[in-house]
């Protein structure tokens, strides 16, 4: 099992940046790929970011909504991934989960094993 714990959310200006941190407990955390989706109210749930574990190398890949300003990376000594947000918008607004799974590292959330509770981000024009 691996549990998730997310902080970082709060309010921000537009324009702002803000990390989101991503705090896993459990088993090795480093062996696992991990992902960042939102949920705005009244909204599906979206993609944001997501990072794989190799060995030799780590992939990220964004949506498009957030490519440019948003980067994903990953402390293995800490088990913690990142997700850090710059040049914030008012349509960010959403709860940020991190979700994690040893095999998936895509964009399809129901391919996750695990989920966190999430963070608030509450971004003001």
């Amino acid at each position: 099992q691996v549990q998730l714990v997310e902080s970082g959310g709060r309010l921000v200006q537009a324009g702002g940046s803000l990390r989101l941190s991503c705090a896993a407990s459990g088993r090795t955390f480093s062996r696992y790929a991990t992902g960042w989706f939102r949920q705005a109210p009244g909204k599906e749930r979206e993609f944001v970011a997501a990072i794989s574990w190799s060995e030799s190398v780590t992939l990220t890949h964004y949506a498009d909504s957030v490519k440019g300003r948003f980067t994903i990376s990953r402390d293995n000594a800490k088990n913690t991934v990142y997700l850090q947000m710059n040049s914030l918008k008012p349509e960010d607004t959403a709860v940020y989960y991190c979700a994690a799974d040893q095999d998936y590292s895509g964009s399809e959330g129901y391919e996750y094993s695990y989920w966190g509770q999430g963070t608030q981000v509450t971004v003001s024009s």
